[in-house]
């Protein structure tokens, strides 16, 4: 994937899957956690990302049957982990650049202007997700478990694109404006791959950029610096606040659900694959909104934005916590 101007984000992916090759590794996870991990080798030379093996029938077969019958020895969700923790400089390198105090205010308000982008995305998402689900149906041994976790976390997160919304209207942004605009090519590209993989691969695939969002969720104290360096209002701040206070407790639902799904090498190569495209194109999202901040719907702190409207991205972590944290709202 193109990723113009995201200098720091050509190591994610290559280092993530170079998690495969090594076979073992000795981290830290994203949330600052010690890891150490036998990382399972993917099938081929696709390594743990298994980029080339990602296209095949959603339903079970006999060739799912053998695949499940050669599970990796390591919990999908510590491997996970231990991927993921491989990308963190890439994330921190950029979140550095975006979180630096000059300029803030406006690339705050750009922030929230594209994060609606994605966020907008996420009840649907799990909606169609579970309904995939429900089609596999007893057939597949992952559907059941994972169309209730759908379910549940749906109602969970239902409505929190709005505060969105309302935070940037707090700051003299259009809510109206952002609705009618046509989210940019890098929001599409992040979001639109997720109901590809749900439709043509396995749903599972979902739990990948589910955890990418929800081990990278706000840190605490997130809110106050933007408020204190960025003279931004408190009414304006609920999303950051809202979210790094709900976001622990899922992301160890996440993880914990992927270690006890009977998940195939296929399966869990999916949800690798789709957690490592969510990291890249994270990056390359909120590398745009570090370089051109600004959107064009707005009458408050925001300076003109790009008419191209690819501008804007989204901050995952924060350079200076041991947890990436720095505000991507999970799905």
């Amino acid at each position: 994937m193109s990723r113009a101007g995201a200098t720091d984000s050509s190591q994610a992916l290559p280092q993530a899957e170079a998690a495969g090759a090594a076979g073992a590794t000795g981290t830290t996870d994203a949330s600052g956690a010690a890891v150490t991990a036998d990382v399972p080798q993917a099938d081929g030379a696709a390594g743990a990302a298994g980029v080339t093996e990602v296209s095949g029938a959603g339903a079970a077969g006999p060739a799912e049957a053998a695949d499940r019958a050669e599970r990796a020895p390591v919990a999908a969700g510590v491997a996970l982990r231990a991927r993921l923790a491989l990308t963190a400089p890439a994330l921190r390198a950029t979140t550095a650049r975006l979180w630096r105090p000059d300029g803030l205010a406006g690339r705050y308000l750009a922030y929230l202007a594209v994060m609606h982008g994605v966020l907008r995305a996420s009840v649907p998402l799990m909606e169609r997700a579970a309904a995939r689900c429900a089609e596999l149906g007893d057939r597949d041994p992952v559907a059941a478990p994972l169309e209730r976790y759908l379910l549940e976390h749906i109602e969970e997160e239902r409505g929190h694109d709005n505060w969105l919304l309302d935070d940037l209207a707090a700051l003299g942004g259009r809510p109206a404006d952002v609705l009618a605009e046509q989210p940019s090519p890098t929001v599409a590209r992040l979001v639109g791959a997720q109901y590809y993989w749900i439709e043509h691969h396995h749903p599972v695939a979902l739990l990948g950029y589910i955890a990418v969002l929800e081990d990278n969720a706000p840190a605490g104290w997130l809110a106050d610096r933007v408020a204190d360096t960025a003279g931004v209002p408190d009414t304006a701040l609920r999303t950051l606040r809202e979210h790094a206070e709900l976001d622990d407790g899922h992301t160890a639902a996440l993880f914990g659900l992927l270690d006890t799904l009977p998940l195939s090498r296929r399966l869990e190569r999916a949800v690798a694959v789709s957690a490592l495209h969510t990291v890249d194109g994270l990056i390359d999202l909120f590398a745009r909104v570090e370089r051109e901040p600004g959107p064009e719907h707005a009458d408050g702190p925001a300076g003109p934005g790009d008419p191209s409207g690819d501008t804007a991205g989204a901050p995952l972590g924060d350079p200076l916590g041991d947890r990436l944290g720095g505000g991507v709202h999970r799905p």
